[in-house]
């Protein structure tokens, strides 16, 4: 079945051919707010880093095999595929593609159709085939495998109540917090699952009663309030999970322009699920702030105060790996692209991981984020320190420091709030 409007016009997004409808405008140079939803099909280009992202984990899962054993399958799932830009980047950049076995799911058959048609004219052709599995409930699978790739028209709470998999994606347009149960029930014994938020308003503080009721918490606006909304969501997703007798361990959680994203993998233990509570407290704006477990004074909360990374994965997120599996290669670009659409691509790729390698090991255990902005009048020296003669300082008091991915220049560090001061006054 052709889509209407097919075939418009293509983008390339990693080394992926993308079909926008003509509606749909190229995406500007490095986007980096929301969008427009501009109808069915709609396709975001400021979540392509997110989606970048995507593509680095699940390789790197594979490769060094800490999700399952080597030869082990994986079973994949994008619940709200859209147009299936995601899991068609899967299909497309990652290595090891017959331990793969990816679904794409979406209730919008319009937009499942485009994605389809896209796929269908920019074959991987590489051989691959599976046999999709029968559901919990019937002896028939599900649908059939295109080169690679299940195509399901379906609801995404459905679909997960009747497979397992070992890895679910959920990127709705607004608030996750409907899909986590379902997800977090379908996630085998081990598993993935990555989660989008962009109804920000909720989570940094601006809207407190949309807080309150999707993730029983509430933020305040101010300098860590994109913090506040990533360490709010993966809060909402420990108490879930432990309600499933399983507990999280964050592997790359960040604020990125508009969105919160997060990457957990889940484990079943009652053991560690009864700990959960352990890594949830509010935190309570002293000079800077600090977590505690009981609320006092003007707090945001309650919320996740484990690390944000592990170290070891999002260490090797490195600049020389996105291209490598990512960045598009002459036989990739579209006919009228330009040197600076390739350019523009390949910077859109560096920025996916830009801080994340530096940041790993600081952001996978505890530490202080400082806003460098409101650093010179905290410090009383009438200026903004610069981020290298911070860094410098710091390192030359045997302490560690590192710029983080956020909206606003952020650094982390091991240091306390006193010798941040202490350098920041020698840094003027």
């Amino acid at each position: 079945m052709i889509p209407e409007g097919w075939p418009g016009h293509i983008w390339l997004e990693g080394r992926t051919s993308v079909h926008l409808k003509n509606h749909q405008s190229r995406p500007t140079h490095m986007p980096r707010g929301p969008a427009t939803k501009t109808g069915e099909g709609f396709l975001n280009p400021a979540m392509a880093p997110a989606r970048t992202r995507s593509v680095l984990l699940l390789a790197d899962a594979l490769e060094n095999n800490w999700l399952v054993p080597d030869g082990k399958i994986v079973r994949v799932l994008d619940a709200l595929c859209a147009t299936g830009v995601r899991p068609r980047r899967w299909r497309k950049e990652i290595p090891k593609q017959d331990r793969l076995r990816i679904t794409a799911n979406d209730l919008d058959l319009d937009a499942l159709t485009w994605g389809k048609k896209s796929h269908d004219s920019h074959p991987i052709n590489d051989g691959v085939d599976w046999s999709p599995e029968p559901s919990r409930f019937s002896k028939q699978p599900l649908n059939y495998v295109d080169d690679g790739i299940q195509w399901v028209h379906g609801d995404a709470k459905k679909l997960m109540v009747e497979f397992p998999f070992q890895w679910i994606d959920i990127d709705p347009f607004g608030s996750p917090v409907s899909f986590l149960d379902t997800a977090i029930q379908s996630i085998s014994r081990v598993g993935v699952l990555e989660v989008t938020a962009t109804d920000i308003a909720a989570l940094c503080g601006s809207v407190e009663s949309s807080a309150l009721r999707r993730y029983g918490s509430t933020g305040i606006t101010d300098a860590y309030m994109h913090d506040d909304a990533t360490r709010i969501l993966l809060g909402l997703i420990a108490r879930i999970a432990a309600m499933h007798d399983k507990s999280i361990h964050p592997i790359l959680s960040l604020f990125d322009g508009h969105h919160v994203r997060v990457s957990v993998l889940l484990k079943r233990s009652k053991e560690n699920a009864t700990k959960w509570k352990e890594k949830i407290g509010y935190r309570i704006r002293s000079e800077p702030y600090h977590f505690d477990s009981i609320p006092a004074g003007r707090f945001s909360g309650p919320m996740w105060t484990g690390p944000l990374f592990d170290a070891e994965i999002a260490g090797r997120l490195t600049v020389e790996r996105a291209l490598e599996l990512c960045a598009g290669k002459k036989e990739d670009y579209p006919e009228n692209w330009t040197e600076h659409d390739i350019e523009h691509s390949k910077r859109e790729i560096e920025r996916s991981v830009r801080h994340i390698a530096e940041s790993a090991e600081l952001l996978s255990t505890d530490h202080l984020l400082v806003a460098i902005d409101s650093l010179g009048n905290a410090a009383g020296i009438g200026q903004i320190p610069s981020m290298k003669k911070m860094k410098a300082g710091l390192e030359k008091k045997g302490y560690k420091m590192c710029r983080c991915q956020m909206p606003e220049p952020m650094f982390a560090t091991d240091a306390d709030w006193d010798t941040v001061i202490e350098v920041a006054k020698s840094a003027e």
